[in-house]
Order: C-alpha cells, then sequence, then structure tokens
C-alpha cells in the first residue's frame, strides 16, 4: 500500500502534528463528535436567544422597542466577533484551537447569565408590580451575554469548516461523503433548534428562568466535552495564514505604486512559482481584466525589497490580487442579503411580541409560549425543503437544463421576492391584531408569515453543503464563514410598541 493511501494529500495533520492517518483519523469516526458539538451549541444558543427579548422584558423591565434594540444590537455583535475568530484560526490558532478557547468563554458567559437569573442579589427582585432590577444586576446580565456573543464567535466560523477537514478532498470517495456530512450537520442544528424553542422556552416560562438558561448552560458544557473526546481522532489544516490580511496587502501595495505603469505583457505581472497558491489547500488564480488598477501590486520595481527580502506589503502576487477582485465582484450579490438579514431579525423580536398578545391555549390547560412560535421556523424549513427538493427542482430543470433547477443567483431572487410576502403578511397581521384589541387572536393568524419566512430562507439557503462550504472561495477558509448576517443583524428597525 503506497503512501498516498495511507495519509491525506490535503495537508492535514494529527494531533501529534504527523501526516493524518486516512484509517485512523478524519472522517465519520471524527465527524461524530463535531455534530453532537453543534447539536449541544445551538441548543445552548437557541435555548438562550429564542425568548431573549421576553427576559429582557419581564426580568429587566425594558420596554419593547428597548428590548427588542438590544436582543438586535446582541445578535449584530454575534454575527460581527466570527470576523475575529476567523481571523485568529486562518492566521494563527487553527480551527480546533480557536473552537476550544472559544467555546470556554460561551461557557463562562452561559453560567454568569443563569447566576444573573437565579441567584438572590444577582436576578432582579419581583413582586405584583413587576421586577425591579438595578444597573448592577444590569450589567451583569449584558457582561453575560456579550460573553456569548464573544464566544460564538470562535465557533460560528470554525465548525462547519472543521468538518470538512475530516474529509480528503483529492479522496474521490471522501469527497463524496463531504457533501452527506453536510446535511448531517445541518440536521444537528436543526435539532438542537427543535428543542429549544419547544421544551426550553416552556420551562423558562413555567417553571423558571434558572432552570431556562441553566439547561443550555449544561448543554453548552456537553457541547466541549464532545469536542475534545474527539481529538485524537481529528485531522487539523496549519493555520495558512489570514486571507483578509492578503487583501489588505494588495490594497496598500496598489496605493503605495499608484504612478505604476501596469504591463501590456500580463505575464510579467509576479506569481508564485509552484502550481498552487501559498494558502495551503488553495489554487492559483488565472488573471482577468477588470479592477486593472490593483494589478499595480503585482508589477516589480526596485523599491519592492526591503534588505533583500521581497515585502509582501509592496509586491502581491496575480492570485492575491484577482482573490480581492472576487471579493469586489461579490459585494452586490452579498449587499442584498443585508436586508434579507433584517427581515429574517424579526423572528426572534416583533414575531415574539405579537406572540404575546395572542391567545396561547392549546385546549384547556395548555399554553403555548409566544416565542415557540419559532418552531414553524424549523417545520417550515423541512417542508418547504422536501417540497422544493421533490417537486420544484425537477419541474424547473425541465424549462432551465440546470441540475439544481435554479442557479444559486437565482435561488436567492426567488428567496428575496418570498421574504416581500413575509413581511407584507406580517404587516397586515399587525394591523388586524390592533384592530382587534383587547380580544386576543389565534396563533394560527400569525403562521402566514412564518410559513412565508422560512420558506424564503430555505430557497436561499437551500441544501447546506451548497451553501456553507463549497460556494465560499478556497482562499476565505474560515472567514467565509459567516457570510452577510454579519451587517444585517444590527441594522434591524426601531419598532413602535406591539
Amino acid at each position: 500500500m503506497g503512501e498516498d493511501e495511507i495519509y491525506t494529500n490535503d495537508g492535514t495533520i494529527d494531533i501529534h502534528k504527523n501526516p493524518a492517518n486516512k484509517k485512523e483519523t478524519g472522517n465519520w469516526k471524527a465527524c461524530r463528535f463535531i455534530l453532537g458539538t453543534e447539536c449541544c451549541e445551538r441548543l445552548a444558543y437557541y435555548g438562550m436567544s429564542t425568548n431573549l427579548v421576553n427576559y429582557l422584558q419581564i426580568r429587566l423591565n425594558q420596554g419593547n422597542v428597548t428590548a427588542s434594540n438590544n436582543v438586535t444590537n446582541w445578535s449584530g455583535t454575534c454575527y460581527i466577533t466570527p470576523l475575529i475568530g476567523a481571523f485568529l484560526a486562518d492566521a494563527y490558532l487553527g480551527r480546533y484551537w480557536t473552537i476550544a478557547g472559544f467555546s470556554i468563554l460561551y461557557v463562562f458567559g452561559m453560567t454568569l447569565l443563569t447566576l444573573s437569573s437565579s441567584v438572590n442579589g444577582l436576578k432582579p427582585v419581583c413582586d405584583k408590580d413587576g421586577c425591579h432590577p438595578t444597573v448592577s444586576q444590569t450589567a451583569v446580565c449584558f457582561l453575560a451575554l456579550y460573553l456569548i456573543a464573544l464566544g460564538t464567535g470562535g465557533i460560528k466560523p470554525c465548525v462547519s469548516s472543521f468538518g470538512a477537514d475530516q474529509f480528503d478532498e483529492t479522496d474521490e470517495t471522501e469527497k463524496k461523503k463531504k457533501s452527506s456530512f453536510f446535511n448531517w450537520f445541518y440536521l444537528s442544528i436543526n435539532i438542537g433548534a427543535l428543542i429549544a424553542s419547544s421544551v426550553l422556552v416552556w420551562i423558562q416560562m413555567n417553571v423558571g428562568w434558572g432552570w431556562g438558561f441553566g439547561i443550555p448552560a449544561a448543554a453548552m458544557a456537553i457541547a466541549i466535552v464532545f469536542f475534545f473526546s474527539g481529538t485524537r481522532l481529528y485531522r487539523f489544516q496549519k493555520p495558512g495564514g489570514s486571507p483578509l490580511t492578503r487583501l489588505v496587502q494588495v490594497l496598500v501595495a496598489s496605493m503605495r505604486k499608484f504612478n505604476v505603469k501596469v504591463p501590456a505583457d500580463k505575464s510579467l505581472l509576479h506569481e508564485t512559482a509552484s502550481l498552487e497558491c501559498n494558502i495551503q489547500g488553495s489554487r492559483k488564480l488565472e488573471h482577468t481584466e477588470k479592477f486593472r488598477f490593483f494589478d499595480k501590486a503585482a508589477v516589480e520595481i526596485e523599491t519592492d525589497q526591503i534588505k533583500g527580502i521581497m515585502s509582501p506589503w509592496r509586491l502581491c502576487t496575480v492570485t492575491q490580487i484577482e482573490e480581492l477582485k472576487s471579493i469586489i465582484r461579490l459585494l452586490p450579490v452579498w449587499a442584498t442579503g443585508i436586508v434579507f438579514a433584517t427581515v429574517y431579525g424579526q423572528m426572534s423580536t416583533m414575531f415574539v411580541l405579537q406572540g404575546n398578545t395572542l391567545d396561547q391555549h392549546i385546549g384547556p390547560h395548555f399554553e403555548i409560549p409566544s416565542a415557540s412560535l419559532s418552531l414553524f421556523d424549523t417545520v417550515s424549513v423541512i417542508f418547504w425543503t422536501i417540497i422544493y427538493d421533490r417537486i420544484i427542482i425537477p419541474c424547473a430543470r425541465k424549462f432551465t437544463g440546470h441540475e439544481r433547477g435554479f442557479t444559486q443567483l437565482q435561488r436567492m431572487g426567488i428567496g428575496l421576492v418570498i421574504s416581500i410576502f413575509a413581511m407584507a403578511a406580517a404587516g397586515i397581521f399587525e394591523v388586524i391584531r390592533l384592530a382587534s384589541e383587547p380580544g386576543p387572536l389565534s396563533p394560527g393568524f400569525a403562521r402566514i408569515q412564518f410559513l412565508f419566512h422560512h420558506s424564503a430562507s430555505a430557497t436561499i439557503t437551500e441544501k447546506p453543503e451548497n451553501h456553507t462550504h463549497k460556494y465560499l472561495f478556497s482562499f476565505l477558509h474560515s472567514t467565509g464563514a459567516p457570510r452577510f448576517d454579519i451587517i444585517g443583524a444590527p441594522l434591524k428597525e426601531k419598532r413602535k410598541k406591539p
């Protein structure tokens, strides 16, 4: 048996920094620990965040507008911190140690939030007139929340990519298994979200916030145990330098050479002699004619060397420049996602507050908490995915000739159109709800907006392997994972009181 059959060919190593053995590391034997980690982490995150707006309103005595804005600001932070985690993972720590370190911060935050909601002195005093939090109690709560937000920064961009690292792209058998991994990864997310938005929300509203936050904290601790348990089986990609640094180097080098002329012969532009890019696992890119100003960064001049060493801040490769051009070409598509992320954020704030005013009874003895209306999220996604995959795609394929029925851009466009109907339905429902006061409406009225809302989400993302890893630029690695949610989350509009 040759070395190519024993060891991976994608540059991965084992925990002892030796070449990764195919039989002893990676593949499904390692991924089951990653899937367990993701399921528990998502249960912890959604178990805390799904009903957060009600906690701020009930326990911290915040108005609807203030509570909603605080939730969206915190949510926005949760989507900004992955840039920090991705940078550290790609440039210095690697995905494993980034996940490990940030997970510990995550548990600290969850534990502090649990204590702030259950321990006398840290939790607000409540009486028949409501709760009366002190400034210090509110500060402890928000310290816990933003520790959690920082903790998510090392997990969101790294876990799915770390799972992908367990499969050798150069091995056709393992390459096929990678797609299956993303299906299971997506399922683990939904299992965690389903339990969180049903069982945990009910516990928070009927048993107590201490238990309601304590269980997610325990789930996150279990996630860490899952993660570390698979250490000896994991494959690790060496940090290859941050792609963000590479992009900034192109900007700096091209500005320094503002007056330099780009040669007509593009073969004179600087490029590495090797077949591969400087980043492990990334391919070299061909030169393109657009955005030619940045080509100046690859023009060699005498001042590019500092003490005999070529400075990457003065001379960049064609591949680096094309990476930046690719990002620039992507920006218009990315910008449309900001709007969708803004719409998507209504589910955890406005939709929950609307639900508080509905008749939540199911039978004479059971009430469904307003935050559990997000169950329609998971159910809608499941049903829409089946309909889309089994009915819509085969029909569309007959007209478009595309293997998946629609291109990625077409799916995004369709999803954005559906999201218009979601918000229109939410607006109509709000008008009806206000007109019906003081009599409560049935929660059935809210189902239409949830159906549209999550049909749009499922259409835009479609299958997880298509948007989580396959279509990310190879040079982005962890940094590509946060996607367009980063800006959309904090831009949600201020709302009037429902």
